[in-house]
Order: structure tokens, then sequence, then C-alpha cells
């Protein structure tokens, strides 16, 4: 589940505010470290979520998950934006930051409302292309938004999921499949539509790719083909 320094590198959300580590080797270390505290953070919520038999996405856990994400690298660590943002590499245009906090209300309303009609890979794909949408953050948007994904998708499915590499790891080894299907939501969005297929194959096939690593972690042979008796 973590993001490890690579970042964003392909696309970057550009806003004022001050460096508070200007170093690229210790931002490097920084960034990995918070990393893992996201990751432990993101599991924590998924086993307090299936021990309780409960789970409702609040915008508090979007937040807290950012702070993790960036803190002691942003000043703006575990707050919404206080200003515009670009996306360096996309066409998108973020909504202006008087928007965010009711938007991100919204999003947590969609998968909350249809938690039990929707299926795991269908909600941690709307929150992915939403929350990216949204752009919440001055920074880590899509870390953010990749762990959120993962917690929502594992709460529904009420498991932490075995396997290695994860899907948000997957997705930030290889990104173009990633931002394609940002794209894709995107544009259907710009035709009033709300459509995140191609982002649902996506994450169906990383899920298949990690469940599969799990297997053959075990010890399984995928190669073989299995056989009833005779």
């Amino acid at each position: 589940m973590t993001d490890p320094l690579n970042g964003e590198a392909a696309r970057h959300s550009r806003a004022l505010e001050p460096e508070l580590i200007s170093d690229p080797i210790k931002k490097a270390e920084a960034e990995a470290r918070n990393g893992l505290r996201q990751y432990d953070a993101g599991e924590r919520v998924i086993q307090e979520a299936i021990e309780r038999g409960e789970f409702r996405l609040r915008p508090s856990l979007i937040l807290g998950l950012q702070r993790e994400a960036l803190a002691g690298i942003s000043s703006y660590a575990g707050n919404y934006r206080p200003a515009g943002v670009a996306i360096e590499g996309s066409k998108h245009e973020p909504p202006g930051a008087h928007f965010v906090a009711e938007l991100v209300e919204d999003l947590c309303d969609y998968v909350n409302q249809n938690w039990e009609t929707k299926t795991a890979i269908h909600l941690a794909a709307y929150i992915m292309w939403r929350l990216n949408w949204i752009h919440p953050f001055a920074d880590g948007n899509g870390r953010t938004s990749r762990t959120t994904a993962y917690i929502v998708l594992s709460v529904k499915l009420r498991a932490l999921l075995p396997g290695s590499p994860t899907i948000p790891d997957q997705i930030v080894d290889n990104r173009t499949p990633y931002f394609d299907a940002l794209d894709s939501a995107d544009l259907a969005f710009l035709g009033g539509a709300t459509n995140v297929e191609d982002m649902e194959k996506l994450l169906g096939v990383l899920l298949a790719v990690q469940l599969r690593n799990a297997y053959e972690q075990a010890g399984g042979d995928m190669t073989t083909e299995t056989r009833g008796d005779e």
C-alpha cells in the first residue's frame, strides 16, 4: 500500500507553499518513512473496521491519511489546500479550494450510501478517480487516493488482502494504465456521466495479480493444471 518516493513523477500537484525540506535526499527519506506510516495507518483502519463489523468513510479519515503521508514535508499536512492547484501532465483543472470540503463530503456520502449495492471494485475505482478529480490537497493526492481506495476495497471484502506487490504498489510501478483510467473517467464526467469502468477493469487485473502472487508465495503453482480424481 506504500507509495515510495517516486511520488507523483508524471503528474505532480503544483501549489505555492514554502518547502519544509529543501534537500532532495532528506525529502526522499522523509517520504519513504511517511509511506510506511501511511501503510500502517491504513492497515489499522482495515483491521479495526473488520473487527467492528462496520465502516463509514469520513473526511477525517482521508485527512488523516494525507497527514501521515506529508507530515514534516508540507505545511498543509492534514489540511485541505487553501488555494488553487495545477496538475502538471494532466488536462484536468481541479475545482476551486472553496468547493473542496463539500466535494469530499459528497464523495464519502456516495461510498456510504452505495456500500451495500455496489461492488468493492466499483467503490475503490470511484474513490481512486473522484479524489484525484477533486485534488483536495496541495500534495499527496495520488498517494492518499490510492490508500483510501485500497482501504475501502479491503474493508468491503472483509480481509487484509494477502500478496505483494499490493494494488497501490503495482500502480506506482506502472502508472500509465492508472493515468489512462483517470483520463477516461475525467472525459466521461465532462460529458455529463460518471463512468469509472476503465478504472474498475484496471483494479480487477491488479487485484488478481496480488492474489495470484499470494497463492504462489504460499507454494502454489499456477502453471500446473488441477485435475480431479480419476
